[in-house]
């Protein structure tokens, strides 16, 4: 077992739970504490995609969501759909995880990346869709792209004892409320503080064959390795591998992509479970990340995913 003088000595945690339905935090609020209680720094970050699209539902109101020409899907988020996403990320996920994660002695602080202005970055209200096999751009998005955080807020509070237990949405450059995607949140946040990123979601990693749960990547070390893992992931994955590839050009000292239904997910995930991925994968680190290496979408300033929050 770890002992407190080691964990301290070790770059901060930082954990990304996901928002889908078949996500159940338990098995990660349990592991938060064990980590905590060594002395480890830890910083959990959640979506919330499925309560998000059950509430929209609930108000009558149908989630939208778009491909982009480089094939990634996420969520076209509206003036209506910001609004829902004040009121449940913030208002209802964030309060109920940071009260479980209480509930176990960890002192976890709810922020959304609003809060201090913790996790900024451009707006813009274009965006390249596919539609009907078309190139179109849709206009009035309100999703942005985080690339700087607020680094003293997150590092005193770490300092003091507290767990930050962060979720979207992000403050904009221009002074607005704007949908961002939490992998990749939680993938600047690990590269500003130098962090190990864990991506916690219902597969057990990356799938050469993402129907084959038997083909999954156990690791890659090579730039060779994350063009498999790219080339391997679609639909959901895609977002969290190109949040592996920013969090590691950005300074995080490694990722693993992992099953949150596990026992003991972060345990697993931190022990040789799920897709590993090194800094070597994604070759030299640049303090803000490789612009060249950004996806089509962002050409217009949107988040890779749309601004999906799962």
């Amino acid at each position: 077992m770890t002992q407190p003088s080691e964990a301290a000595e070790q770059p901060p945690l930082v954990v990304k739970v996901g928002g889908a339905r078949a996500v159940d935090p338990a098995g990660v609020v349990a592991d938060v504490a064990h980590y905590t209680a060594t002395g480890r720094q830890v910083v959990v970050v959640h979506g919330g995609s499925s309560a998000v699209d059950d509430t929209l539902e609930a108000l009558g109101e149908e989630p939208e969501y778009v491909e982009t020409p480089a094939g990634v899907s996420g969520r076209f988020t509206d003036d209506e759909t910001i609004e829902t996403f004040e009121m449940v990320l913030p208002g209802k996920l964030n309060t109920e995880l940071v009260s479980d994660l209480r509930a176990v002695g960890v002192d976890a602080i709810g922020l959304s990346g609003v809060d201090g202005g913790l996790v900024t970055g451009p707006r813009k209200s274009a965006v390249r869709i596919v539609e009907d096999g078309k190139k179109k751009i849709r206009r009035g998005d309100r999703a942005g792209k985080p690339v700087a955080m607020n680094t003293g807020l997150l590092e005193t509070l770490l300092s003091d004892g507290y767990i930050p237990t962060v979720c979207p949405p992000m403050l904009a450059d221009d002074g607005t409320v704007a949908n961002a995607d939490a992998d990749r949140v939680a993938a600047l946040l690990a590269a500003k503080l130098g962090g190990e990123l864990v991506l916690l979601t219902d597969v057990s990693g990356v799938y050469a064959d993402p129907d084959d749960e038997s083909t999954l990547i156990e690791s890659a070390t090579t730039p060779g390795g994350m063009g498999e893992l790219e080339d391997a992931a679609d639909g959901f994955m895609a977002r969290k591998v190109h949040a592996t590839r920013e969090a590691l050009e950005g300074g995080a000292v490694g990722v693993t992509i992992g099953d949150a239904g596990l026992r003991k997910p972060l345990v697993a995930a931190l022990t040789g479970h799920g897709t590993s991925i090194d800094p070597a994968a994604v070759g030299a680190k640049t303090d803000g990340g490789v612009e060249s290496l950004q996806p089509e979408s962002d050409v217009l300033g949107i988040t890779a995913s749309g601004g999906d929050v799962g």
